[in-house]
């Protein structure tokens, strides 16, 4: 019997292009999206429901995405602790959205497109199929343009808090036109009507804030003080500054006025990007999933383009913040990335979602803001992570 033998450079092709020459990214993949459909993977979220079963989502954006009209939110369900994945359902205008479980019932609650209404759905059964936002009493629950993220709600005194932005300003710009507030509810109340639901007064950009180098605050996370009082802590963009800030807005217990104090900027590392804030009342810790800029990439570009690697950080009194582990990491900033990580306690462990670009059969991601992959990750027995 012959042999014929490939040349050289088809080789090359067969092994990098045939589907089997690239490495998957770590963890498990969820979903993918190529780079040629021009729609990447953004806002996942997580949440674990009370059967010990997780439900994931994220949307679509870019070109060829419908996130400027309607845009499209996939839901994905495991029921073997993450190890597989199944697409349960498409919901058509959802974006920039959180899950979470309220009295036994799966909601999930973000904008309806792009600077859109905010809209709740909810499903009685785990992820299958979800209520339909068509008015006031069904789950539309505020009218406007807004903006979020996949972001904590958190129950307090009697109500349930989320943090939105308001989207439009004195300005059209990014960043330029966001306002901080708060919104919240009776925990005994219907989420799906808009009744149900308080708004706070909206803080507008100003561009005085950091020696005149803010330019926005976006993607804030409810979250309860040590003392009990109720903050939106916000994602700050400041570009031009070396070190990465959250503002801390203070609302008030009914939760009709947020206000904030020019000082209330404080250093927290990753808090140019998004990110999620929970309590963990095991260590009395805040605990936050984030970018941190690693040693080696400081001024490479903008810190909140740099995000290529994944630290769990804690802080005790949400003003001073401690890196604690990184959990993930790659070498190259530029068409690598794990971002808007949303993350759970599930035991001992804590389990995330990511916003992954990495190589698939098609080459390199769009970019690292682009992604093409949504990730699932497990952080083992976390406590152990934490410093005492």
């Amino acid at each position: 019997m012959k042999f014929r033998f490939l040349p050289l450079f088809l080789v090359f092709f067969f092994v990098c292009f045939s589907g089997q020459g690239f490495k998957e990214p770590p963890g498990v993949v969820i979903d993918h999206l190529s780079k040629s459909t021009e729609k990447y993977i953004g806002s996942p979220a997580i949440c674990v429901l009370p059967d010990g079963s997780y439900v994931a989502s994220h949307d679509e954006f870019g070109p060829r995405s419908a996130e400027f009209y309607s845009a499209i939110t996939h839901i994905f369900v495991s029921r073997d602790k993450g190890k597989t994945w199944q697409k349960t359902a498409t919901l058509d205008g959802q974006f920039w959205s959180n899950l979470f479980v309220h009295q036994g019932m799966l909601y999930i609650l973000g904008t309806n497109k792009h600077h859109g209404n905010i809209v709740i759905r909810k499903s009685t059964d785990g992820g299958l199929t979800w209520t339909q936002p068509y008015d006031a009493t069904h789950g539309l629950i505020v009218e406007g343009e807004y903006h979020t993220a996949p972001t904590p709600v958190v129950v307090h005194n009697g109500r349930i808090w989320r943090a939105v932005e308001y989207a439009t300003g004195k300005s059209s710009q990014w960043g330029k036109r966001y306002s901080a507030m708060m919104i919240s509810a009776p925990v005994n109340a219907d989420l799906l009507k808009a009744e149900s639901w308080t708004k706070s007064n909206s803080l507008p950009y100003d561009s005085t804030y950091l020696d005149g180098k803010f330019e926005a605050w976006l993607e804030g996370n409810a979250v309860l003080t040590p003392d009990g009082h109720m903050e939106d802590i916000l994602r700050i963009h400041a570009p031009n500054l070396p070190d990465e800030y959250c503002a801390v807005v203070n609302i008030s217990k009914d939760g009709k006025k947020a206000s904030f104090d020019s000082k209330d900027f404080y250093r927290m590392p990753g808090a140019s990007k998004k990110f999620t804030i929970r309590f963990d009342p095991v260590t009395q810790k805040y605990l936050s999933l984030v970018n941190t800029i690693e040693t080696g990439y400081e001024g490479k570009t903008s810190t909140d383009r740099i995000r290529n690697a994944v630290s769990l950080i804690s802080s005790t009194d949400l003003r001073n913040w401690k890196i604690e582990q990184r959990l993930l990491f790659h070498e190259d900033y530029r068409l690598h990335a794990f971002q808007y990580i949303d993350w759970q306690f599930d035991g001992k462990d804590i389990v995330f979602v990511s916003r992954t670009a990495s190589e698939d059969n098609n080459g390199d991601a769009h970019s690292a803001h682009d992604a093409n992959y949504m990730t699932f990750h497990r952080a083992d027995d976390f406590r152990t992570l934490i410093s005492h």
